[in-house]
Order: C-alpha cells, then structure tokens, then sequence
C-alpha cells in the first residue's frame, strides 16, 4: 500500500540555496522552485524580482509524511535561513526574499505556529522570529534555469546553510 505524498511551501532568501539543502533531507521526494504568496497572476522572475508583485521567491516541497514529518521539515527550515531578518537573507533584500510559510490547511497552520513560537522560545536566534504565516494561494513554477540551479552551476551563488541548532524536535 502507497502512503501519500505531502507538499508544503515555504520561502526564505533566494530560492537556489533552500532548494538545494531541502533535496538531501530524507523523506523529501520532489522540489520545485517558483514564485507565491502574490496577486499578479502568471508570475515570472521579471516581474517578482522588483518586489513589487507580492510574490516571494518560494520553494514546493513534495515529501513522503512516513518519513518526514512536516514539523521535522519546519526545523529544517528554521536551520537553514535567519528567520530573525524581515525580507532579506545575505545579500538578498526585499519582500521576494521574505520568510514565510504557506500553509495548505489548518493541520500545516498549527504545526507551524507550534514550530515557530518553539524557535522563538529557543534562543538560537538573537532577534525576534517574523517568519510569516499565509494561506497558499497558488504557486507559479520558475522558470527552467533556475530550477535545481545549484546542480546545474555548483558554485553558484547562495547564503543557505545549515546551521546547528539545537531546536526542540
């Protein structure tokens, strides 16, 4: 018998470095960089990379729940971005850049105010966290080049890492 899939979406800096860091968790089957969390429809980096669409840069993430919880994956998440700076991550500044979580139904919005209130409470972080919180609306895929862009172009740019935190699990 299948277990079925789970997805989530999540954005915090360009979206490259998370990508690459989320595809070597176990459990993550599938990744997709594009765009969310705006109104214009149709998005594409022309127009979101003016931060003026609302859109951040966001990263689809499709996960086996059997094993990867979705509250594991939002620790990753957390370890991987400063989730302390409003809307830049390294060089990267503006709302495209934006820490967010866009959940996909009420399950997802509560696992993740737990996880956050957890990473605020956990002193890992010298600011306060102001990761967002939404409701997905919908989700325009990048365009080809950027997609699994670091694979592509090792060196290319990213401020990701995985930082070691000792956050609650």
């Amino acid at each position: 018998m299948n277990n079925p899939l789970s997805t989530s979406y999540f954005s915090g800096g360009c979206f490259w470095g998370m990508e690459e860091l989320v595809r070597e968790i176990p459990g993550v089957i599938a990744t997709e960089v594009g765009y969310t969390g705006g109104d214009v429809p149709a998005a594409t980096y022309d127009i979101v990379k003016t931060g003026r669409s609302g859109h951040a840069e966001a990263l689809k993430i499709v996960f086996d729940p059997a094993l990867l919880s979705y509250r594991h994956l939002l620790f990753e998440f957390f370890r991987m971005h400063n989730p302390t700076t409003r809307n830049q991550q390294g060089n990267d500044i503006g709302s495209q850049y934006r820490s967010a979580i866009f959940y996909l139904d009420d399950e997802q919005r509560f696992t993740a105010e737990d996880v956050i209130k957890s990473v605020d409470e956990s002193g890992e972080w010298q600011g306060k966290v102001v990761t967002e919180l939404v409701p997905f609306k919908v989700f325009y895929p990048a365009e080809e080049y950027h997609q699994k862009y670091l694979v592509k172009h090792p060196h290319g740019y990213t401020c990701h890492f995985k930082r070691a935190l000792a956050l609650g699990e």
